[in-house]
């Protein structure tokens, strides 16, 4: 008897574990995505998990309408670096990493403070996705959409948008120490600002991050149940 429910279970294998099989493919592309040599040398793992939790999460609510573009902003660095950086999901690959600022009541050379009041001047973050663009008095301009309740819902009403400035840039940072700062969008190089909003327009997701513990506290993440069990399952170096 012993025997032949062994040759059974070796025959027909337990459904539990056809279905971990299954869900295996999207806690293996997070995985791939951290270890990534391409991606590892530029962005945080543990951040880019954390993104790719939200990503995986929004998708599956239907909000994000752009699949495969990710963009991450990581203001645990400073403005002398670059922190902006979009991510082909499904390649596995960079596709631009750059400057970004912070808003000028965000902090100097480190964005320390955010807010999502009118008028605050600070940075708002976690999950956004990417509207439309249009013509304003930046120019080329992309508007943002704060997916986060109490956290960037006022995003619009801020009129926090991506557009290029003249106070992002290198030369800026040789003579200041750091960057300019803006209103509280998250302004990019001229050299770059219409490549970016061109690759992420049109309903792609976008993480703000800084581990600001009132950020850590007040963001629900929006994650569903699925993308909780993969992010508690990735293996994070």
């Amino acid at each position: 008897m012993i025997m032949l429910l062994m040759m059974l279970a070796l025959t027909f294998p337990l459904r539990g574990y056809a279905q971990s099989a299954e869900e295996s493919p999207s806690r293996k592309t997070i995985s791939e995505l951290t270890q990534s040599a391409e991606l590892k040398d530029k962005v945080d793992p543990k951040l880019l998990s954390k993104a790719l939790s939200g990503y995986y999460a929004l998708k599956e609510q239907g909000k994000v309408s752009r699949d495969g573009i990710l963009t991450v902003i990581d203001f645990n660095r400073p403005s002398v670096d670059e922190r902006l950086f979009v991510i082909d999901v499904n390649a596995g690959r960079l596709l631009y990493s750059g400057l970004v600022a912070h808003g000028s009541r965000s902090g100097e050379n480190y964005a320390r403070s955010f807010s999502n009041r009118p008028g605050s001047r600070r940075s708002s973050l976690g999950f956004f996705t990417t509207g439309d663009t249009y013509e304003g008095h930046n120019g080329y301009s992309l508007r943002l959409l704060g997916m986060e309740r109490g956290v960037n819902d006022k995003a619009q009403k801020r009129s926090i948008v991506m557009h290029g400035a003249d106070y992002v840039s290198y030369d800026y940072i040789s003579k200041h120490g750091r960057l300019g700062r803006s209103q509280g969008c998250p302004a990019l190089s001229f050299e770059g600002f219409q490549q970016v909003i061109d690759l992420i327009k049109g309903g792609s997701c976008l993480f703000i991050y800084n581990n600001a513990r009132e950020y850590v506290v007040k963001s629900k993440g929006h994650k569903s149940r699925l993308a909780r069990r993969q992010a508690a399952s990735l293996p994070i170096s």
